[in-house]
């Protein structure tokens, strides 16, 4: 492997999600790693040509004691169904359907999406509480655009 194709396998793996990748081919053994978003290379043996490359050369980092981990629940959320405009209640003069801290059942309807003159009503599909709402009345929408974040009961 020549050094320009070291530089572009270090190029592509810096722009993935990847955090590390090995590759091995006829005695030589390359570890990309990312941490804080700076790649890292880690001969795992020597290589034979020189490294001129921006990126600095590390041994193999020793195991990282377990770290306990708080169990934080991901967040919940009711989202938009289709592209529309968003009404927080029935009418102007109507009190909203929902509000912060308010618990609804599976069913409930939690808003009203408009959408080329029909209304349609966007019901939760449990039993849940309000933790917040997303969006503001008369607000537009998109397709998946979460609306409620809950948490489930």
């Amino acid at each position: 492997m020549d050094l320009k194709a070291i530089e572009k396998l270090v190029a592509i793996i810096d722009k993935s999600s990847a955090t590390e990748f090995t590759y091995k081919d006829e005695g030589i053994e390359i570890t990309i790693s990312k941490k804080d978003n700076a790649p890292v290379i880690a001969p795992g043996a020597p290589l034979c040509m020189p490294m001129q490359m921006p990126i600095a050369a590390a041994a193999p980092a020793a195991p990282a004691a377990p770290v306990e981990e708080k169990e934080e629940e991901e967040p919940v959320f009711i989202t938009s169904p289709i592209v529309a405009t968003f009404y927080s209640a029935a009418g102007p003069d109507i009190p909203a359907y929902v509000r912060v801290g308010e618990t609804v059942k599976a069913g409930d309807t939690v808003c009203i999406l408009e959408a080329m003159k029909i209304m349609n009503e966007v019901s939760a599909e449990f039993d849940c509480q309000i933790e917040a709402i997303l969006v503001s009345n008369e607000q537009r929408v998109e397709y998946g655009q979460p609306l409620f974040r809950v948490k489930k009961i």
